[in-house]
C-alpha cells in the first residue's frame, strides 16, 4: 500500500480529531479551565490533563508552516501546568517544521511507525475457533481496563522501547473519554470463558483506527491478537471505511504482526519534545 501526502494529511487529520475531543471531554469531566485545545496549522495543541497520552501537538506539516509567534503562545499554556510539550510530527509533512522546532530547542527523543491497510485487499486470517470477540459492555469496563493494563505492563521485549509510560488511573482516564466523546469503542475476547484480550477502534472520514491491543501474559501465543485484529477489520469494512491505521513502535512484535497480517509501513512520526523548564513562562488563561 502506497502512501502519498494526501493519504498522510487524511491520516494525520483523523488523529487531530481524535486527540482534540478526547482532551476537550477531559475538560469538561473535570470542570476546570486546565485543559486546552489550541488550533495550529491544520494541527491541534492539546492538554486534557496532568500526565495524560492525550497531551500533545498533532496533525502538523499539511496546511502551512506555524509562526513562531503561534508555538510561543502554545508552549507558555503548557508551561503554566509544568507540563513538556511532545510535537509527533509526520515525516511526509512539511520539512521546515523539523527545521523551526529544533530551532526551539525541541529534542528528538523518539519515532513511532503508522502502518495501514486498504480493507478490501484484507484477507480472512485463519482464526482459533475457540476465541469469541465482542464489544464490551459499559459495566465491564474496569475488566476491560485490567486487561488493558496488565497486557502493557508485561510488554514483548522486541524493538525499540516506547519512551513513554502512563499509570492505570491515568489512562483509565483517557480511555473514559475517548469512549464518550470520541466514538472509541471497546472489545474483548473471551478465551476458555475467561476475558484474555482487549482492545479498541475509532472510525472517522472512513479510516478505522486500531487505538491499542493487549493479551494477558498466559493466554499469549493462542491467536486472541488476530482474533481481535479481524473482528474489528470485519467490523470497519461493514461501517464503510476503506482503510484502517494502527499505530506501534518501531521494530515492535506489534509492528511484525501488523506486518504478517497485510499491513505495510506507510509513514513515519518523528516526537521532538521541549521540557517545560525550556519554555517561555506565561500565565494560564
Amino acid at each position: 500500500m502506497f502512501c502519498s501526502v494526501e493519504l498522510g494529511a487524511r491520516i494525520e487529520q483523523v488523529e487531530t480529531e481524535l486527540i482534540a475531543t478526547g482532551s476537550a471531554a477531559a475538560s469538561a469531566r473535570l470542570g476546570t479551565e486546565e485543559g486546552f485545545v489550541i488550533p495550529i496549522a491544520g494541527g491541534v495543541a492539546a492538554f486534557a490533563e496532568y500526565g495524560s497520552p492525550l497531551n500533545k501537538v498533532a496533525g502538523l506539516g499539511f496546511a502551512g508552516i506555524p509562526g513562531a509567534d503561534e508555538f510561543e503562545a502554545l508552549e507558555k499554556q503548557f508551561a503554566v501546568r509544568d507540563a513538556p510539550v511532545q510535537v509527533e510530527l509526520a515525516h511526509l509533512g512539511e520539512p521546515a517544521i523539523g527545521e523551526l522546532l529544533t530551532a526551539r530547542g525541541y529534542r528528538l527523543v523518539s519515532f513511532e511507525n503508522v502502518l495501514g491497510i486498504a480493507l478490501e485487499s484484507a484477507a480472512d486470517p485463519a482464526l482459533p475457533t475457540d476465541v469469541e470477540v465482542r464489544h464490551s459492555g459499559a459495566g465491564e469496563f474496569d475488566i476491560w481496563l485490567d486487561v488493558i493494563a496488565d497486557g502493557f505492563a508485561h510488554p514483548d521485549t522486541q524493538g525499540v522501547v516506547s519512551h513513554e509510560e502512563f499509570p492505570r488511573e491515568i489512562i483509565a482516564s483517557a480511555m473514559r473519554d475517548l469512549t464518550a466523546a470520541a466514538g472509541v469503542q471497546r472489545y474483548v475476547a473471551v478465551n476458555e470463558g475467561t476475558i484474555a484480550g482487549g482492545a479498541s477502534m475509532r472510525m472517522s472520514q472512513g479510516i478505522a483506527q486500531l487505538t491499542g491491543a493487549a493479551t494477558l501474559p498466559d493466554h499469549r501465543r493462542r491467536g486472541i491478537q488476530s482474533a481481535l485484529l479481524a473482528a474489528r477489520l470485519a467490523e470497519a469494512t461493514a461501517a464503510g471505511c476503506d482503510i484502517a491505521v494502527i499505530t506501534t513502535q518501531p521494530g515492535s512484535k506489534s509492528q511484525q504482526n501488523a506486518q504478517r497480517s497485510g499491513f505495510d509501513l506507510l509513514y513515519t512520526r518523528a516526537i521532538l519534545v521541549k521540557s517545560a523548564a525550556d519554555q517561555p513562562s506565561g500565565r494560564a488563561k
